[in-house]
């Protein structure tokens, strides 16, 4: 169960801290590690600080985007000690914790690491379902990346400890590359029938992603939901097999919306 459970670090300055990081999972159990566009990897000094967690060094897998960390997982937490202009679900290192372990058996979780200087963007965040905080000193909150992992990973470790061992009966969610393939349909209905206009698409689409981000709609009830929007398009004309006539309408739309301006 934990080797489902992946730590993905975004755009790590100093290898010493990817080091140090894998020791600090391998304390607690857990070797899946993901790095996301390293600055300086891979490193002697990443392998040094590592000790006794080379072997997690090697393993890790490294990706040029964000995407590519966290198109398989169900479940994106995003660790931020800042409140964002969207609001997640917050979750204390303990609750993240428990509900990263209860949903482990059976689908891949990703716990994100921002930068050492700033944590996550707001775009970041915005591809997460949940955002976790570690509780600190208010007059100085400011953790290590090393430290914030080393924190997350005891929590998951305790919690994987203390778990009840009969399997429990959970939802099946959607992959994040599942949901993204909704967006995509989503956002083509929405143009095809006019709610939303190209030239002025406004915040609706980055609104509705975080709604559905945040609610989390099972695998069964996104299926629904694309059915929707498939017998919408279908009734619209605007069916998948003429997309191209779609696309084409939207584009003549867009040279009017040009000329008229």
């Amino acid at each position: 169960m934990l080797s489902n459970i992946r730590i993905v670090l975004i755009n790590t300055f100093h290898p010493g801290n990817v080091g140090a990081i894998a020791r600090a999972m391998k304390n607690m159990g857990l070797t899946n590690l993901y790095l996301v566009d390293p600055n300086d990897y891979p490193s002697e000094d990443a392998t040094s600080r590592a000790a006794g967690a080379v072997d997690v060094l090697e393993h890790a897998t490294i990706v040029p985007t964000l995407a590519e960390a966290i198109g398989d997982c169900s479940l994106v937490i995003g660790t931020s000690a800042r409140h964002r202009t969207f609001q997640l679900p917050i979750m204390s290192a303990r609750e993240c914790a428990e509900q990263v372990v209860r949903e482990a058996d059976n689908s891949n979780i990703a716990i994100l690491f921002g930068r050492e200087t700033m944590g996550l963007l707001n775009e970041e965040m915005a591809q997460c379902n949940r955002q976790v905080y570690i509780d600190a000193n208010d007059e100085y909150p400011v953790l290590n990346i090393s430290q914030a992992v080393q924190i997350i990973a005891y929590e998951v470790w305790m919690a994987h400890q203390q778990r009840d061992k009969q399997p429990q009966e959970l939802p099946e969610y959607p992959q994040k590359q599942e949901l993204d393939l909704f967006y995509e349909h989503l956002e083509e209905t929405l143009y095809g029938i006019n709610f939303i206009i190209r030239n002025h698409p406004g915040k609706v689409l980055d609104k509705l992603k975080r709604f559905f981000n945040r609610s989390r709609p099972e695998k069964q009830e996104l299926g629904i939901l694309r059915g929707v929007l498939a017998a919408v398009q279908r009734e619209a004309g605007l069916t998948e097999g003429n997309s191209h006539e779609v696309k084409r309408r939207q584009a003549e739309r867009t040279e009017q919306d040009d000329k008229a301006e």
